[in-house]
């Protein structure tokens, strides 16, 4: 912004040069010299302050409207070392990475997206919706009577109580 103020004042400058310099090269046949030269600082001032705003056109991101699993984020631990940790993916919304340790040999990071009942990812054995439950629900032992978990599938939880 500051350096399209310089250029239009730098234009602005030239133009009121060149109208007063218009009536003395009027006479001497210096007319066309003195109008292109303004022409030409115009339209580089236009060139200069056209890419200025299709650049800040690229660089203004509106608020990124947050997902509904949001509360979900962080980490959560299953039995026997699992765990799961979550976190938003790039550019936000309904989009997540899951972090899991499954099982005592599987693990691995998986994209997620947010659904109507949980976020949905997909990996090596199946598609799989995560969904908010209670350590009952998991069908684990050590996580029964837990209050706030996510199951994967029965036999699969994590929790943070």
């Amino acid at each position: 912004m500051r350096k399209s103020l310089t250029i239009l004042m730098l234009t602005t400058g030239l133009a009121a040069c060149s109208s007063a310099d218009h009536g003395a090269n009027a006479s001497a046949g210096g007319d066309n010299d003195a109008g292109s030269a303004v022409v030409n600082v115009v339209d580089e001032t236009t060139d200069v302050i056209g890419s200025g705003i299709a650049d800040a056109g690229n660089a203004i991101v509106g608020p990124v409207k947050p997902g509904p699993y949001d509360d979900w984020v962080g980490r959560w631990v299953g039995v026997e070392g699992t765990y799961l940790d979550i976190t938003k993916a790039e550019g936000g919304g309904d989009k997540y990475l899951l972090k899991m340790q499954y099982d005592l040999d599987h693990n691995g990071t998986f994209d997620g997206v947010a659904t109507d009942k949980g976020i949905r990812f997909t990996r090596p054995g199946g598609t799989y919706v995560l969904h908010h439950t209670d350590g009952n629900a998991t069908g684990m032992k050590y996580l029964a009577g837990k209050k706030d978990c996510l199951t994967v599938e029965q036999g699969e939880g994590y929790c943070r109580d």
